[in-house]
């Protein structure tokens, strides 16, 4: 368990932005109760020496009930988890199912598939968890999962308003700053990009913390709507209206992943916020800890 924590000072934060994506306007000041945040997000070796005392089981390795899936197939009710897959060439970008994978047999010690191990990968982020998942954690180890606000303001490092984690300026070929995508999405990284990291590989933000930009999305508490004028008070407001045949709640995911490329998700940022279903872990999400 870690017990490498980060002060957050009280404050009047700005959040939210109004010059990129509309779910993360407007842009407003938020009161914001000092608390403690974990450095680094959980990690594989943290995640092991829970299940270790616990005996937990995660959401990606249990098996699904056919009752609540009747249409699908047989083989999708195994348990497994969405993975990235590198495509073979360029591809249309509207199209996310060209680069994510149902893997049976994925799961967080099985992170690319279930011949993969996280034997060499014990500080990189724990991946494939649920929200269930990281609050069993959290809950485990004395802490919570962050409101929206309180990640935000820890991300922004005690800069207002400000692009990036580090600045308003982007990062410099010659300083890389977080692990979003570098090269040609999604099929060509550069070379040491296109996986996670392990953590502290890249320089922490003004707070001391590092990867609030890039390598896993972060789970938070917030149900997810799609302003920040929008706050859902329910599971059930967070529904994706689009897809109304999937009635699974949303929770808000921070900070970007391994797979933000500038030309198709430029979401490695402060403000940036995506949906996220509750009972759905991938290949880029994982979470830290807060004490409060």
């Amino acid at each position: 368990m870690s017990d490498d924590l980060i002060r957050i000072p009280p404050q009047t934060a700005l959040l939210g932005s109004d010059r990129h994506y509309p779910e993360e306007a407007p842009t407003r000041p938020i009161e914001v109760d000092g608390f403690w945040m974990m450095t680094t997000t959980v990690t594989n070796a943290h995640f092991a020496e829970f299940v270790a005392a616990t005996g937990y089981l995660t959401v990606a390795e249990r098996p699904l009930d056919p009752a609540a899936y009747p249409d699908a197939p047989a083989q999708n009710l195994q348990p497994g988890s969405m993975v990235f897959t590198r495509t073979q060439g360029p591809v249309d970008l509207r199209h996310l199912n060209l680069w994510w994978t149902w893997t049976p047999g994925a799961s967080w010690r099985h992170p690319v598939g279930p011949l993969s191990s996280v034997d060499k990968r014990a500080d990189h982020p724990v991946v494939h968890v649920a929200h269930e998942d990281a609050e069993a954690y959290a809950a485990w180890a004395g802490m919570s999962l962050p409101t929206e606000a309180e990640w935000e303001t820890a991300a922004r490092g005690g800069l207002e308003d400000a692009e990036y984690t580090w600045g308003d300026e982007p990062e410099s070929p010659d300083q890389p700053m977080a692990n979003y995508w570098h090269g040609e999405f999604p099929w060509r990284p550069e070379k040491g990009y296109g996986r996670t990291a392990a953590v502290r590989s890249y320089p922490p933000n003004g707070y001391g913390l590092f990867d609030m930009a890039g390598n896993v999305w972060e789970w938070t508490t917030d149900w997810y709507g799609e302003s920040r004028d929008d706050q859902p008070c329910c599971a059930s407001d967070s529904y994706d209206q689009r897809q109304p045949q999937f009635q699974v709640p949303r929770k808000v995911v921070k900070g970007g992943s391994f797979l933000c490329a500038d030309v198709y998700c430029l979401r490695y940022r402060p403000a940036a916020r995506r949906p996220q279903p509750i009972d759905t872990g991938m290949s880029h999400i994982g979470f830290r800890c807060v004490k409060r």
